[in-house]
């Protein structure tokens, strides 16, 4: 698993109170990799889950029945960041 540290500010924070782990809709490209892992008897990050600090959380958790990289879009658009 990736260290938690958020996707949209790249905030690092250790304590479940400060952010989590949002799992987002899964394309068939990550069935494709949970299928592979499996096979292969690997574990890792999965491709549809991130990190997300309590200040984008629920803005992401809003999102999470839309494929990883349509919410990452809407979430870049509402939290820009330079």
């Amino acid at each position: 698993m990736k260290p938690p540290i958020c996707a949209i500010c790249y905030k690092e924070f250790l304590d479940s109170d400060e952010g989590g782990l949002i799992y987002f809709k899964k394309r068939k490209s990550d069935e494709k990799w949970e299928s592979a892992m499996r096979k292969e008897g690997l574990v890792g990050h999965p491709p549809y889950a991130e990190w997300f600090c309590v200040d984008h959380y629920n803005a992401a958790k809003e999102l999470k029945d839309l494929p990883i990289n349509e919410a990452m879009s809407k979430l870049r658009e509402k939290f820009p960041t330079n």
